[in-house]
């Protein structure tokens, strides 16, 4: 017999989980995951960095917006605030990172500014000063605490009332009636909304609704750890350093470094796994443009980082498919903009209106957009 409920999210990552704490207020939610384990793929593997400069126009909005629910989410729970900070610095270190951290500064003027060489190298001494040009500093990022945000919403959800499935794969979507029966399984579930926030899967879970593709594509982000090289400069980097052409990065894990070759290679959803070659290409580079001398990997793993066709989250329903809603294609941006995206999107699916203080309107994420 089908458990009737108001909602069910598919996806108990930080989109499904955040988004469901807001409609358990005054709904009964149910959230199906696929996974043994919450946040198997893009959360639980992200690189957790707060960057206002990040992403295109609605994502800038959104991250700035997160920033005071993060703090206050944390204090509802009476846990640490989930952002540190930390600043970053872009390396322009030849013509291409040059040309691409002049675009930088061009796009984000109120986020960032130009640091000369002496100043880059006083804020990361990791870089090689040999062949420094200027870097370019957002001295108001952050590193965050994914697992305790994910936990947070997690735990508020269920203390409203929300109910999670777990090794519950969706398998089926039909209409019933005014509503949807969703079949997971031998688990089935009558509700008057379903919500796609299945990252990778997103355009597999509208299908089987019948609903044609949006047309995210998921993409590969490898990350690894590696020790630093004597007199590396890198106890004294308090800082993300990175490539401005956006080729490589490296941050802090414990004494070790924490790096990735920035790909963003189109595969299928998939439990994705690290690309060993773009790993030596990333010990390459980054070797070239500072002071690390990494040769040894300790560890590496891959994720996947979802996108839309324009790279801007898709929030809300096509008018010819009511009940079924899109809370997908976060792209890398879904920890940093979470807490303000899942306040839009509860909103918009709650028929109210969006907080004065996120300047994004519903339209600019809607799916309608792409006709």
């Amino acid at each position: 017999m089908a458990q009737t409920c108001d909602v069910v999210v598919i996806g108990g990552g930080i989109a499904g989980v955040s988004l469901g704490y807001h409609l358990a207020a005054d709904r009964g939610v149910v959230v199906l995951d696929a996974e043994p384990m919450l946040a198997s793929h893009s959360t639980g593997r992200s690189a957790a960095t707060y960057l206002t400069s990040y992403g295109p126009s609605p994502v800038r909005k959104l991250t700035v917006a997160s920033r005071a629910r993060f703090t206050e989410l944390a204090a509802r729970f009476d846990q640490p605030d989930p952002l540190s900070p930390l600043p970053a610095v872009w390396a322009a270190t030849d013509d291409e990172s040059d040309a691409a951290a002049s675009r930088l500064l061009a796009e984000c003027t109120d986020e960032l500014r130009l640091l000369d060489a002496r100043a880059a190298l006083e804020l990361a001494p990791v870089l090689d000063p040999d062949v420094l040009r200027y870097g370019v500093c957002e001295e108001n990022s952050d590193t965050i605490d994914v697992l305790a945000v994910h936990q947070a919403y997690l735990r508020g959800f269920r203390e409203r009332g929300g109910q999670v499935r777990t090794e519950a794969p969706v398998d089926g979507l039909a209409r019933n009636g005014t509503g949807w029966r969703v079949r997971a399984g031998d688990a089935e579930f009558d509700c008057a909304l379903v919500v796609n926030a299945a990252g990778a899967w997103a355009d597999r879970i509208s299908a089987l609704a019948g609903l044609p593709e949006i047309g995210f594509v998921p993409k590969r982000r490898t990350l690894f750890t590696s020790p630093p090289g004597a007199d590396s400069g890198w106890p004294e980097t308090d800082a993300v350093v990175a490539d401005a052409a956006d080729r490589w990065y490296a941050k802090h894990e414990g004494p070790n470094v924490l790096a990735s070759p920035a790909d963003a290679e189109p595969c299928e959803p998939c439990d994705a796994r690290a690309d060993e070659l773009g790993i030596a290409r990333a010990i390459e580079d980054i070797n070239a443009a500072t002071r690390l001398r990494l040769r040894t990997v300790y560890t590496s793993w891959g994720g996947l980082r979802t996108f839309s066709p324009d790279g801007v989250p898709v929030v809300g329903e096509l008018a010819e498919f009511p009940g079924f809603a899109y809370f997908a294609g976060q792209g890398g941006y879904g920890i940093q903009m979470g807490p303000a995206l899942a306040s839009l999107g509860h909103a918009v699916l709650t028929g109210q209106e969006v907080p004065a203080d996120i300047p994004v309107a519903p339209e600019e994420l809607s799916p309608a957009r792409f006709g």
